[in-house]
């Protein structure tokens, strides 16, 4: 078992602190990556398409200024029309200087390379340092191609003059993307090392959450282990600082282990408490058995006598184990009967009616101050079972006057019922003992009259679960009476 009980433990694991922290740091991980895909998807085509417009830009301005002559283009009128820019007069200088200013700048960027080649294909003019062959005679918007080994935007665009409207020679632009793609493999880079981490940080950080907020569940855990390893300790869960879930259920938990040994307890007690009771009984019915064996069955008058005796132990025997089990389950009204109600009235006048019939020879009498039928909160046959261990002993302990009188009545929360009868009395001393098990004031008298001194017993364990009260009041030979109540069920109850 104990090696089973292993095999278990290791298929547990890994532990639920790891599952949390790998969940949160996985989840962290979608999360970081779906952003660092977007940023770097976003941040690269608008860096592309800004690459994109500055190449096409400083093409089209090449182009624009080439077009300015009126002759097929060679070196001279080339160089003329991109750096010195001849045919701009004193009046618009200042109005295009500073953009002029600006497209000759950007003829020096070493990203940019401009060819410019006459109607032969032949090239007459560049600004890069490596020489480029015109790729097509047709016109070709950006792509992106390799020149000797790096990569950039090809565009292709022939030139037609301004004034003849006649094509006069090609414009070949290639724009270096190698810079851009560095740029862009370093920003990959830096998002992977930053998800990585990212990765190492969540689950650093979702690993001591985690054990920070299932530590009142590992306490919940060692508490049952210890348990499980003594049955017999009074361990209970501590209860945690956080007012949350998990403390809802340390409290549970705890709610439950006490009722387990509650209900444990009582069993023991019941087991207890019948081997004791029933141990005179049985030495009784085992001495006159005894007798009868030896000598007494040919003597008629033993014999009867010893079956007489038997079967009064017999019947006492029974009672016994009847009232034991009726305090067994008095102990459990909150599993079986926590939602049951009954009419208070009703079943006072019945019980009342019944005892008058049963006992002519008593008065009975009863003060009912209830203006309406009132609901309380209790199994019926329970709150007939208390009135009539109640009413039995008012009856038992009565001496000469006969009398026994019943009053109901009750307050906004309570139904209260008193019983009093006028017999012996209880001391002072004995009063706050009668509610024990098998407790007799007079032991040999009651069990003359056939009391166990369970039936007190019954009658307040079967209200402690109602959350009902019972308290005796006495005096030595004027009579004893008893004051119960029980919870109403509110109006609002009943209609729901």
């Amino acid at each position: 078992m104990k090696r089973k009980n292993t095999e278990v433990k290791e298929l547990r694991k890994p532990s639920l602190t790891l599952k949390w922290a790998f969940a949160s740091s996985f989840f962290i991980f979608i999360v970081i990556t779906a952003f660092a895909i977007i940023t770097y998807k976003t941040a690269v085509n608008l860096m592309m398409e800004r690459e994109q417009e500055d190449a096409e830009q400083s093409t089209y301005e090449a182009v624009s200024h080439l077009a300015d002559a009126n002759k097929q283009l060679d070196k001279e009128t080339s160089y003329k029309n991109l750096i010195e820019l001849p045919n701009i007069n004193e009046e618009v200088v200042n109005e295009h200087s500073q953009g002029d200013t600006s497209f000759v700048s950007e003829l020096g960027q070493t990203h940019l390379s401009l060819y410019v080649y006459d109607l032969q294909e032949n090239l007459v003019f560049r600004t890069g340092e490596k020489e480029l062959a015109l790729r097509s005679e047709k016109p070709k918007e950006p792509i992106i191609t390799t020149n000797e080994n790096s990569p950039g935007y090809l565009m292709i665009h022939p030139v037609f003059s301004k004034e003849t409207r006649e094509k006069i020679g090609y414009v070949q632009g290639f724009y270096d993307l190698s810079s851009f793609y560095e740029i862009r493999n370093r920003l990959l880079i830096t998002l992977i090392i930053l998800e990585v981490l990212s990765l190492l940080i969540s689950g650093i950080l979702g690993y001591l959450l985690s054990s920070h907020f299932l530590k009142p569940l590992k306490t919940l855990r060692n508490t049952m282990e210890s348990i499980q390893k003594d049955p017999q300790t009074s361990i209970h869960t501590p209860e945690p600082k956080s007012k949350d879930e998990l403390a809802d259920l340390s409290d549970i938990f705890n709610s439950m282990l006490d009722r387990m040994r509650s209900y444990t307890e009582q069993q023991e007690q019941f087991v207890e408490d019948v081997s004791h009771e029933l141990r005179t009984p049985v030495a009784v019915i085992e001495g006159h058995l005894n007798m009868l064996q030896r000598w007494g069955k040919e003597d008629p008058e033993i014999l009867e006598e010893s079956i007489e005796a038997s079967l009064q132990e017999i019947s006492r025997m029974k009672t016994l184990v009847q009232e034991m089990l009726d305090l067994s389950r008095a102990e459990q009204v909150d599993i079986y009967y926590k939602n049951e109600t009954t009419r208070a009235r009703e079943v006072v006048y019945q019980v009342f009616n019944n005892f008058k019939m049963l006992y002519p020879e008593f008065t009975f009498t009863i003060d009912d101050a209830l203006r309406q039928e009132e609901t309380v909160q209790i199994y019926r046959d329970h709150l007939e079972q208390i009135l009539i261990i109640i009413l039995d002993n008012a009856i038992k302990y009565s001496t000469q006057r006969k009398e026994i009188h019943l009053s109901i009545a009750s307050n906004q929360q309570e139904l209260e019922l008193a019983v009093q009868d006028f017999g012996e009395g209880i001391s002072q001393e004995n009063l706050d003992k009668v509610f024990r098990r098998f407790y007799r004031v007079d032991k040999a008298r009651a069990r003359d009259k056939g009391g166990n001194g369970l039936g007190l017993s019954i009658v307040q364990k079967l209200l402690d679960s109602y959350k009902g009260t019972i308290v005796a009041e006495s005096s030595l030979g004027q009579g004893t009476i008893f004051r119960i109540s029980i919870p109403l069920v509110q109006k609002e109850e009943i209609d729901k």
